[in-house]
This record gives structure tokens, C-alpha cells and sequence, in this order.
């Protein structure tokens, strides 16, 4: 067998890296088509990970070919690699982190990046809010005839240079081959300094047990240290670094998505009553220096998730020093912002009402802190200046460069969406939307001020074949809140120009089993071509269409048989009515490790990868 050897970088999330080449001999394709899988049916199929759909490959030739998708696991957390926890937690001195069944491990992974670097790797990241998440590194060798990969190494990516990491959720290979990761629900410094939380708030993210767990200190931990967007550089000797960058902004980001520009950046922000950001920064390449912007909307109309006019705000500009200088400085909520108490009910003497994810709060800037609230604060300064702050689960972004547009994923529609006041007032849908965002050049901000991009968001628009299929309320015999023929809690969100197909894997308690589909623009067509097991998440979806004469989609899953509403492991498989549960239960149990088990893989064919999409 002869091997390729390849990186790949882990972000509990799992992620890939791969370098593309092309030789004149390869058949160049003209389209690739799916053809969709049933919904799984048996014991096995629902606590499973496995793909039954198929695909096929036209060329420009005229020839073409079908293939078998195959689920290829290629690692799970817990399991062990040259003696290395996948998935391994630890504290700020590297020493593992132990409970009473040995080393911790994340059941998350989540974001994945495959990076072009001499000596491959994977990244893999933790989704638990109380824990330090980590990124690991992961090498995987290429079989140069199946295009089959293999694990073969695993390390933790360390983070304590930067105080540790938070919440890693999605990610984004970028053009230069580093790994974007995000740090999400980012904590409440209001809180953590020991101020009263906002009016209605349900935000849950006091640090104080991550800083316990990392620091071996509950008070250790500074809220504006996370949030931000953590940079993962693989050197040619094979080893990662990190840095965490201030200067986009610091909010949930689920994930961040470029425009070929290599500079314009549009972040997902997680939660309800969220923003919608766009960062321009000052050189391609380059996340440490640029310009943020909340967006203002406009509703056109309502039906099938809406369409909307865009217009954007100018928070600030910002290099990452000055931002963290402030931080190193020991700034707190309330050099930032006066506020009233809760129970205020009207604006008086310059407080503004603002309602974002932290809750309904009446606040006044400071003299002199718009540069801190633009970078530290950025939601709740974004609502101050008349920024929408309504979205509500903002997940991941694509973009699609032929026509110049990105996609953003809504994966329910609720809170500030669905009411009847504000910017947006569209009707509840638990089983989510996708938006489409047209971009223009030469635009300006709501002050008259030219922005340095030519892709600058000027609509949104639903597209209706991927508004969700919630029922309202209803049920069926299974429990399911959602049909099975459409999506429902889209959360990760890929597009493959090549072939013109989004790819969305799905995150909702409102279906049993959560599904990845392929949807061709063009032709409208929509294939669920992946299950994960009963209550998972599908995460980790990257698509790398030509990697050495092969394309990869990655996906992974996390927390299977989790209920999402209740500690883990109190009511598992919560929502599910069918007359198996027991049986699926135990087959999770057996299957992934008493349901502490996150997969790690790649959908390809029997033996190997699929042929490169290109």
C-alpha cells in the first residue's frame, strides 16, 4: 500500500487540510449528483453513523459513474493514539484533567480543518462550557491508490500561551492554510464582575468552573481573553501554534467564512438575539488588523423566512495590541458601559434599551470606550448604535465566489425573530432557514463612510427549498417534530463551487436523528446523504473537492443520545417514542462508549475516497 502522508488539525471539532492538485490525464467532471438515503428504520441504522445514499459523477466527456457513499471512521474521543486521549482535556500546565473513570475526554467533535502542511494533521475541539476545550492535531497518512486515510498520530494543540480555549465550536480551513476556529457564547464580563445579570437573561456562561478546571482558580479567568477567534499555524517541522485574535470582534462566533478576497469575513453569531457581523480587515491574510461592522435590517416581506434589505454600521477599527493592551491593562464591564438596574422600563438621561443574547438592559457608553466596546463588547455596542441584534441561532457561513454570495445559517427561528416587534417579524420555525446574502462593491456605511471591500452584504433572501420542516408543535408517532423530508436545525454549512452544491449538516433536538444533505443550487434538488446516531449533532463538515485526485466530506458527530434539555446523561433519548427505545439505547450505549464517544471521519466509497470533484 502506498501512502501519502498528510496534517490534519482537531478543534473538538475534527478537521482536515488538504493539498489539491490536478494532473491534464484526470477527467474533468461537469456535475455531480446525489440521490438521497431513506430516513433510518431499524435499531441499528438509528444508533449508527452510516450513509446508504449514492452519487454520480458526470465528466465533460460524456462518461459517467456511480458510486456507494460509505461512512469512514476514522477516530472517536476516548479512543487512544500512540498513547494520546483523543479528545484529551487538561489544565493550563499541560497536566491531563481526571475524573474518577481517568482522563477526560470531550464527546464534541465538532469543527474540522484539513491544512496543507508537509506533515498532515486533524483538529478536534470541546464543546463543554464548564470544561477547557482543546484543539488536537492529528496526522493521517493518504493511500496514494484509494485515497483511503489513515491516523497515525495525535497530539493536543497547547493553548496555554493564551490563557487557555473556550467553547471551540466550528471552524474554517482557510486559503492559507491555517486553521480559523471560533470561541463561542462568549462569557459575560458583566457577571463575572460581580454585577447583576440583564433582565430576562438565560445566558448560562460564567466562566468560573473552566477557570477552575484550567487555572486551578475559580476568579483566574478573564472573561475578554475569550470570545475571540483563535488561529492554529501548523509548521513545516509539523508542530501548531496559536494565536487569538481581537481585532474581529468578540461575540458567539460559531465560525467565520471568507470571501475570495481573503480579507472580507462574515461571522456567525450563536444564540438568541444575535448580530450579524462583517469584518474587513486591512490586508488579505491577515485577521490582526481591519475594521468591524454590524448590520441594520430592513424586512421586505415575511413568508418563507423573508427577505431583507442590509445596510451596514461602523463599529470601529483595530489592530489586535491596542485591543489586548486594554485587556492586559485590567478593563471590566463597567469602565465600558454605565447601566440601570433591572426593572428599569423606559430611556432616560442618554440609557438606551438594548436586547441581545445577555438579556434586556438599559446602558450608556462612557466617554472615550468606543474602541472597547467596539472590539470587547461587540453585540451590545452594536445594539447601542441601532445594529439589528434579533438573529437568533446564527450558525455557520459559506460562500459561494462565482456569484459572489454568502450563505448564512439560521437553525431555528425564534426570540427576537419571531415576535412582533423590531426589525425582524417572520413566524416561529424550529426547523430553521437558510439566507442568501448578495454582496456588491463600492458600498457605503449608514454614516456615509466607503467600505474597502467589494463584498459587502446587500440583501437576504430565503431560499424556500431549505426553510425548515418543523410542524408546529406536532409530533409524530416517533416523537419527531420535524418531517424527515426536509432539513431541521441546520448547523454547519459547506458549498463546493465546482459542483454547485451547499452541503448541510443538521443540529436539532426537534428530530430523533440529525442528517447531513447535499443541495445543488441549480437544479434545487436536495439529498440527505448521511444519519448520525439518535439525539448526535452532525459537526465537522468540510468538503475538500481535489486532494491528490480525491474529494473528502468530512463529518463527525457529537453527544450522541444526549438530551440537550437536562445534565447529561439524566433523560437520554428524551423526545424519542418508538417502540425500540430501549434497544436503541443499549446499542448506543455499546456503540460509542456508554454515549462518551464523539466519531471523527469521512464520507467516501467502499475502500477509499470519492474521485476528486473538480
Amino acid at each position: 500500500m502506498k501512502l501519502n502522508p498528510l496534517a490534519a488539525a482537531l478543534s473538538t471539532a475534527l478537521g482536515i487540510t488538504l493539498l489539491s492538485t490536478t494532473t491534464l490525464a484526470d477527467p474533468v467532471v461537469r456535475s455531480v449528483e446525489f440521490f438521497g438515503m431513506p430516513a433510518p428504520a431499524t435499531t441499528e441504522e438509528k444508533a449508527n453513523i452510516y450513509s446508504e445514499a449514492k452519487v454520480r459523477y458526470t465528466y465533460v466527456n460524456g462518461k459517467t459513474e456511480d458510486f456507494d457513499l460509505v461512512y469512514h471512521l476514522l477516530m472517536g474521543t476516548t479512543d487512544e493514539l500512540n498513547g494520546k486521549v483523543i479528545g484529551g482535556l487538561y489544565d493550563a500546565d499541560r497536566r491531563p484533567l481526571e475524573d474518577a473513570d481517568g482522563h477526560m475526554a470531550s464527546d464534541a467533535a465538532d469543527g474540522t480543518s484539513l491544512i496543507d502542511v508537509p506533515d498532515p494533521g486533524v483538529k478536534l475541539e470541546s464543546h463543554w462550557s464548564k470544561l477547557p476545550a482543546v484543539i488536537g492535531l492529528a496526522k493521517l497518512d493518504q493511500d496514494k491508490r484509494t485515497g483511503a486515510l489513515y491516523p497515525v498520530d495525535y497530539s493536543p494543540v497547547d493553548f496555554s500561551g493564551v490563557d487557555g480555549g473556550w467553547i471551540h465550536c466550528g471552524s474554517t480551513p482557510s486559503a492559507w492554510n491555517t486553521h480559523v476556529s471560533s470561541e463561542e457564547y462568549e462569557p459575560d464580563a458583566k457577571t463575572r464582575e460581580g454585577l447583576p445579570k440583564a433582565t430576562d437573561s438565560d445566558d448560562a456562561t460564567d466562566i468560573a468552573s473552566f477557570s477552575q478546571y484550567y487555572f486551578g482558580d475559580p476568579a483566574a479567568a478573564n472573561p475578554y481573553r475569550y470570545g475571540l477567534v483563535p488561529e492554529v499555524t501548523v509548521g513545516k517541522d509539523g508542530k501548531a501554534t496559536v494565536v487569538k485574535h481581537y481585532a474581529p470582534g468578540r461575540y458567539a462566533r460559531e465560525m467565520v467564512e471568507f470571501a475570495s478576497d481573503e480579507r472580507t469575513h462574515v461571522g456567525g453569531d450563536d444564540g438568541k438575539n444575535t448580530a450579524l457581523f462583517m469584518f474587513v480587515a486591512d490586508k488579505a491574510r491577515d485577521l490582526s488588523a481591519g475594521t468591524l461592522y454590524a448590520a441594520k435590517v430592513t424586512q421586505k416581506t415575511a413568508e418563507n423566512g423573508g427577505t431583507y434589505e442590509l445596510d451596514w454600521i461602523k463599529l470601529g477599527h483595530a489592530r489586535n495590541g491596542e485591543i489586548e493592551r486594554m485587556v492586559d491593562g485590567g478593563i471590566k464591564f463597567s469602565d465600558i458601559f454605565d447601566f440601570l438596574p433591572a426593572g428599569t422600563t423606559e430611556d432616560t438621561n442618554g440609557y438606551k434599551k438594548v436586547t441581545t443574547y445577555m438579556g434586556t438592559e438599559w446602558l450608556r457608553l462612557k466617554p472615550g470606550m468606543e474602541k472597547a466596546a467596539a472590539f470587547l463588547e461587540s453585540r451590545r455596542y452594536a445594539a447601542l448604535k441601532g445594529g439589528t441584534t434579533e438573529f437568533s441561532k446564527m450558525e455557520y457561513i459559506a460562500f459561494n465566489g462565482t456569484d459572489r454570495k454568502f450563505y448564512l445559517t439560521i437553525s431555528r427561528v425564534e426570540a427576537g425573530m419571531a415576535d412582533t416587534t423590531g426589525d425582524i417579524r417572520i413566524a416561529r420555525n424550529d426547523g430553521g432557514i437558510i439566507l442568501e446574502m448578495a454582496t456588491a462593491k463600492n458600498q457605503r456605511d449608514v454614516d456615509g463612510g466607503r467600505i474597502d471591500s467589494d463584498f459587502v452584504g446587500t440583501t437576504l433572501t430565503s431560499i424556500p427549498e431549505l426553510v425548515g420542516g418543523w410542524m408546529g408543535g406536532a409530533k409524530d408517532s416517533e416523537g419527531n417534530a420535524c418531517a424527515q423530508d426536509k432539513p431541521c436545525g441546520p448547523d454547519n454549512l459547506r458549498y463546493v463551487d465546482a459542483i454547485r452544491t451547499l452541503f448541510l449538516g443538521e443540529d436539532t433536538s426537534r428530530r430523533n436523528n440529525n442528517y447531513v444533505w447535499a443541495y445543488n443550487i441549480d437544479t434545487r434538488k436536495l439529498s440527505r446523504i448521511l444519519s448520525v446516531p439518535m439525539n448526535a449533532e452532525a459537526t465537522g463538515l468540510t468538503i475538500v473537492p481535489n486532494q491528490n485526485g480525491f474529494a473528502y466530506i468530512t463529518s463527525n458527530f457529537q453527544h450522541p443520545g444526549e438530551d440537550r434539555g437536562t445534565p447529561y446523561g439524566a433523560n437520554p433519548l428524551a423526545n424519542y417514542t418508538g417502540p425500540d427505545r430501549d434497544d436503541v439505547l443499549k446499542a448506543l450505549d455499546a456503540k460509542w462508549n456508554n454515549r462518551t464517544k464523539a466519531a471523527i471521519g469521512y464520507i467516501g466509497i467502499a475502500g477509499g475516497a470519492l474521485p476528486a470533484m473538480k
